[in-house]
């Protein structure tokens, strides 16, 4: 969340960013709680400090042997309105939490203005495959090659599901365990976190309450289904005060994750294209402020280097406003091209949400000795997302015998073999 403080003296410019993220924001009733919030706790000292000063009062009466009835009097009177005042206070503070935790992060000034036709593209990276033929989509390779059963995935789950079979199944667990490896040796610490999570650990990344309406909650318990690896792992150190040395920190996870996908109804639904349950490898970072900038190109550059050693053309655009998420304040998402299905398809987003997310959480750490606290930066993408990466690779690699090619640097993964056929 952002600093009130912040938002007291910048509001027209969190205003603008709320309107450009397409975020509803009741700014000027959060502004008049937080006037009423101070103007209540200014009055409470004044009324402390009126009831200090009777108390003095009345035991120089009682040590005078004077009466002192009234000045009790007038001083239970002023306890019991300070008793209101405090009950209000409370009321104010949870009202006014609860505005905060819907006011967006702030885009950095180099991002562009605008929806997603304002996305612009950073770089590139490989060539889109030439073929021979007419390059057949994932669902026709996956099926023909016994690796893929949309039939069956739906069967059991209903549509958005899908089940991998012999070499899919293994090919997807070659691909995670090639992932992990690679980042580990990029000094990453592997992390295998529970995959249910607490309405608290949710909202401290800034899925809730924003976006509620994509998870998956487990009835009447206080538990959600995981939508990304990066909600329990950045939570790992939510309420902690961390040490400077130990920074930065850089963890890497799979997991599976969950989505509704309640706002994407009737897009890409073909094959594996946008499914509720898929697997991820994310990395995280939480570091020093002044690096995290510095911080984010190197992350997204990790999650670049898998889809080279993959082989698998891609290219990394800067999101706009109007497609930057509601608690990043820059984004990067690399798309890497899938010649079955003609387009590029996102298989990874490297944020930085600067101390948005450690404020939520409260999550800070001390730069030296008796210096004061500051709150840590927070970053992550994926590195990378599947099945998305696996329709690139099935559909770049396939053959003109209807084979599918093993990257090299994949196939120690895969037994050795450097073909599907």
């Amino acid at each position: 969340m952002l600093d009130i403080k912040f938002i007291r003296e910048n509001p027209e410019l969190v205003r603008t960013a709320a309107a450009r993220k397409n975020t509803d924001l009741d700014l000027d009733g959060l502004l008049r709680l937080d006037k009423e919030r101070r103007e209540n706790i200014l009055e409470v000292e004044k009324l402390k400090q009126q009831l200090n000063t009777a108390s003095a009062e009345i035991a120089k009466r009682k040590k005078a042997g004077e009466n002192a009835a009234a000045a009790i009097a007038a001083m239970k009177a002023v306890s019991e309105q300070i008793g209101g005042m405090d009950a209000r206070l409370r009321e104010i503070e949870s009202a006014l939490q609860a505005k905060l935790l819907w006011v967006p992060n702030v885009p950095d000034e180099s991002v562009p203005v605008g929806d997603e036709s304002n996305n612009v593209t950073i770089r590139t990276w490989g060539e889109k495959p030439a073929f021979s033929f007419t390059p057949a989509p994932h669902w026709e390779l996956g099926e023909k090659l016994g690796m893929l059963d949309l039939a069956r995935g739906a069967k059991i789950s209903g549509s958005g599901y899908f089940v991998l079979t012999g070499r899919g199944a293994r090919l997807q667990r070659a691909l995670i365990n090639f992932m992990i490896d690679r980042h580990v040796r990029e000094g990453y610490t592997e992390i295998r976190p529970p995959y249910l999570v607490t309405t608290q650990t949710m909202t401290g990344t800034g899925q809730l309450p924003k976006l509620a309406d994509d998870m998956y909650k487990l009835g009447e318990e206080d538990m959600y289904l995981i939508p990304t690896g990066e909600v329990p792992v950045t939570n790992l150190h939510a309420g902690e005060t961390l040490k400077a040395e130990a920074l930065p920190l850089k963890y890497v996870s799979y997991t599976p994750c969950f989505r509704r996908e309640a706002g994407a109804h009737g897009k890409d639904t073909r094959g594996m294209m946008r499914v509720h349950q898929f697997d991820k490898v994310e990395l995280v970072k939480i570091v020093q402020p002044e690096s995290s900038f510095a911080e984010l190109e190197l992350l997204t550059a990790d999650a670049e280097d898998i889809l080279q050693a993959l082989e698998l053309p891609y290219r990394v655009r800067m999101l706009a406003t109007g497609d930057l998420s509601f608690a990043a304040t820059k984004c990067y998402d690399l798309e890497v091209w899938s010649a079955g299905v003609d387009n590029h398809l996102e298989v990874s987003s490297c944020s930085n949400f600067l101390d948005f997310q450690a404020r939520r959480m409260n999550t800070r750490y001390r730069p030296a000795p008796k210096e004061k606290l500051r709150f840590v930066h927070t970053l992550n993408g994926s590195g990378l997302a599947l099945p998305r990466t696996m329709i690139a690779l099935l559909e770049n690699h396939q053959t003109a015998r209807g084979t599918i090619r093993i990257p090299e640097k994949l196939r120690p993964y895969f037994g050795g073999e450097d073909e599907i056929g």
